[in-house]
């Protein structure tokens, strides 16, 4: 398919410098350095709470030394660690513990309750009841094994004198096993002188008399125990607040002494010193509280259900314990020291942490002087009555770090969602808009470099904006600029056909003009008539506008014949001749001859004249134009000089630019608006014509008026 005139494919589009997408590369490192510092957030807040997470670990650990510390200085601890071997089990009896006092007061109730509630002795069941079997720590307070059980028991029916048939009767039964051996007690309530059964009353209180039996029927011979000693003491109110007396549930304490005959003996062979004796853990004691109703399973209380809560031991110590810490207890018996107990944490489920988040955790930086090593260790003596006992706690940073990664890991989630977020954002406003932009100023720029081209009205291609347009702010702007450059385009083409028609015009009077000139020629033929040099000018004129595309491309493409001229002598017959040319008063001020330049004689007539008419134009009513020659050894300098007024100092330079006239360019005063006809191309052409021959031309403001200054390159003078 042929091209048109304004259809040739556009020049490649130039490489953008790095100035044109400044933006886009800011646009990129803030998205860049958001997201960094979304990262560098994180690890700093994870390397803070790092720090803070071990400095609480590290103060709590020895707060927890210290708190396990005063557990164990209290009665409650004290039965831990003399107890620290005890058994627990209530399947097949209870086994007795060794008390943090001497002994034990079983026949006064405040003082046996204060004792078994200080010491935390007693067995409980979630019913409330409980019971405490415990040994003194001192030998001297006799080989017993105490019994103290807080019940809630109906009122207690006692047994009269003399009476063999306990089926009716309230009453204890105790069994006591050690080492095979087989002990027995029946101990039916015997009530004390003065027992009311009404409110008013302080309650029911006995003995219980231990009897060795083993049912309910006592043999008429029987004898009670002379070492076994026990109480009953009943509250005078009922434990339930809604129940009536007399017959309701009351809070009961019973105390009991159960003799062991194998021990005594045993103190008595050690003098004392076999105490607690080694099989202390051996023995298994059940107590159980019969009801009246006469049947051999009426049992109200039985210590061997198996829902009871143990009491207090090293073990429960554990729990205060956190994730791999470990706590050893020492008995201290002079120089040595004997372990009692080790207990760790209980084990406990762990969350799991990334592996990647693990590591990141371990190398975080820690403060400065705080110690590198994970391994921490507390120790602290404890000084009881029963003993000097050392306590010492290991724990481990690592587990710090540990739950540290974990949380971290759960966080990440939350941190990955906003890398997610602004990588996403990044990418909506990247293809959305950045690319979109960097599209369109690429274009913009293509379309730029094209219309640097000469031939820019037949390189001025169209904009495609069809991906880019829409309803956004971009996609109006994009049809905006379509839309103006279709405008651009229109006026291009309008320019061009305007060219076209000028270039014809000219064409046109070029021919009509020629015909007559060659006429006028014939008429002034003879070179001394002065005439004949004003027709061969205009011919020349004619010949270089004839043909050409437009005044401005034929004047600075008309060839110049560049000979020797003696600039004097020029200057001195252009100055006569000027009124010929209807420029009156030129006065020429220089040498007569011997300046020499290279020049067209013609051209640099031209040059002459456009600046004296501009002179004659714009100086004022009878003065002179002054012409003056100068060289300095390198340049002949001309001067052509008027009075009148001055040119605007911003139109210096400009005045020299084709089409710049008086009427668009306002260079000059009011006297030029009379000038309307003419096109602004006078001293276009001298400057054209001076930079032909190697010359400049320029103006300058006088006093008085205004001076064209023209430069031509000297050379030697011709030989004849």
């Amino acid at each position: 398919m042929k091209l048109g005139p304004l259809d040739l494919p556009s020049l490649p589009a130039p490489r953008l410098r790095l100035a044109a997408f400044r933006r886009r590369l800011v646009f990129h490192g803030a998205f860049l350095l958001l997201a960094a510092a979304t990262v560098v957030l994180a690890v700093t807040l994870l390397a803070e709470e790092r720090q803070r997470s071990r400095d609480r670990y590290e103060a709590a650990f020895r707060q927890r030394l210290n708190n396990m510390s005063a557990q164990l200085r209290h009665p409650t601890g004290q039965l831990a660690l003399l107890n620290a071997d005890a058994p627990f089990s209530v399947d097949d009896g209870i086994s007795p513990v060794v008390l943090p006092f001497a002994g034990l007061d079983f026949g006064d109730p405040f003082k046996a309750r204060q004792a078994v509630e200080m010491s935390g002795c007693a067995v409980q069941w979630p019913d409330g009841q409980q019971l405490c079997v415990a040994v003194g720590r001192r030998a001297y307070a006799g080989a017993f094994v105490y019994a103290v059980a807080d019940l809630m028991l109906p009122p207690a029916v006692a047994r009269t004198r003399g009476q063999t048939d306990l089926a009716h009767v309230s009453r204890a039964r105790i069994d006591v096993t050690l080492e095979g051996e087989h002990m027995q007690w029946m101990a039916p309530f015997e009530a004390g002188r003065g027992v009311r059964f009404d409110e008013t009353s302080r309650g029911i209180r006995g003995r219980l008399t231990g009897f060795a039996a083993d049912s309910d029927t006592l043999d008429r011979l029987a004898r009670p125990e002379r070492d076994f000693g026990g109480w009953l003491w009943q509250d005078s109110v009922c434990a339930d607040p809604n129940a009536s007396l007399p017959a309701c549930d009351r809070r009961s304490l019973v105390s009991v002494r159960l003799p062991v005959d194998a021990w005594r003996d045993q103190v008595y062979r050690s003098r004392g010193k076999q105490w607690p004796p080694e099989n202390l853990y051996a023995m298994r004691v059940r107590l159980r509280w019969m009801g009246t109703a006469g049947a051999p399973d009426d049992v109200i209380f039985d210590s061997q259900n198996t829902d009871a809560l143990r009491p207090f031991a090293l073990a429960q110590l554990g729990e205060a314990l956190l994730k791999g810490e470990q706590l050893r207890i020492d008995r201290l018996v002079g120089e040595r020291a004997q372990t009692i107990s080790t207990i760790g944490a209980p084990e406990a489920p762990t969350e799991s942490a990334s592996r990647w988040i693990r590591r990141l955790v371990r190398r975080l930086p820690l403060d400065e002087g705080r110690p590198t090593d994970n391994a921490l260790r507390a120790e602290e003596e404890v000084i009881t009555p029963a003993g000097r006992y050392a306590l010492s706690l290991s724990g481990d940073l690592g587990t710090v770090d540990e739950q540290v990664s974990a949380s971290a890991t759960r966080m990440s989630g939350y941190v990955g969602a906003m890398l997610a977020a602004i990588a996403l954002t990044w990418l909506l406003i990247e293809v959305g808009l950045m690319r979109r932009i960097t599209s369109l100023t690429r274009r913009a720029a293509a379309l730029r470099y094209n219309m640097q081209d000469p031939q820019v009205d037949r390189r001025l291609g169209a904009l495609d904006v069809s991906d880019l347009g829409g309803r956004d702010e971009l996609g109006i702007l994009a049809n905006t600029l379509a839309t103006l450059l279709e405008r651009v385009k229109e006026g291009v083409r309008r320019e061009h056909i305007r060219a076209e028609q000028e270039r014809d015009m000219w064409h046109a009077v070029g021919h009509e003009i020629m015909s007559p000139l060659q006429s006028l020629m014939v008429l002034h033929g003879d070179a001394s008539d002065p005439s004949h040099r004003y027709v061969q000018r205009m011919q020349q004129a004619v010949r270089v506008l004839y043909g050409t595309a437009s005044p401005s491309d034929a004047i600075s493409a008309a060839p110049l014949e560049l000979q020797a001229l003696d600039l004097a002598a020029f200057l001195s017959s252009v100055a006569n001749h000027a009124p010929d040319a209807g420029i009156g008063q030129v006065v020429y001020e220089g040498p007569g001859e011997g300046v020499w330049v290279t020049a067209d004689e013609h051209s640099l007539e031209d040059v002459i004249a456009h600046v004296l008419r501009n002179a004659d134009r714009y100086r004022h009513q009878d003065t002179l134009i002054h012409i003056g020659l100068g060289t300095d050894g390198k340049l002949a300098s001309v001067m052509i000089r008027n009075q009148g007024p001055a040119i605007a100092e911003e139109q210096l330079d400009r005045i020299f630019e084709y089409g710049v006239s008086d009427q668009n360019a306002a260079a000059f005063s009011a006297q030029a608006s009379a000038a309307a006809e003419r096109r602004g191309q006078g001293l276009y052409v001298a400057r054209t014509y001076l930079a032909k021959m190697g010359g400049s031309i320029r103006a300058e403001n006088r006093d008085d008026g205004v001076q064209f200054c023209l430069e031509l390159p000297l050379r030697p003078p011709a030989r004849e």
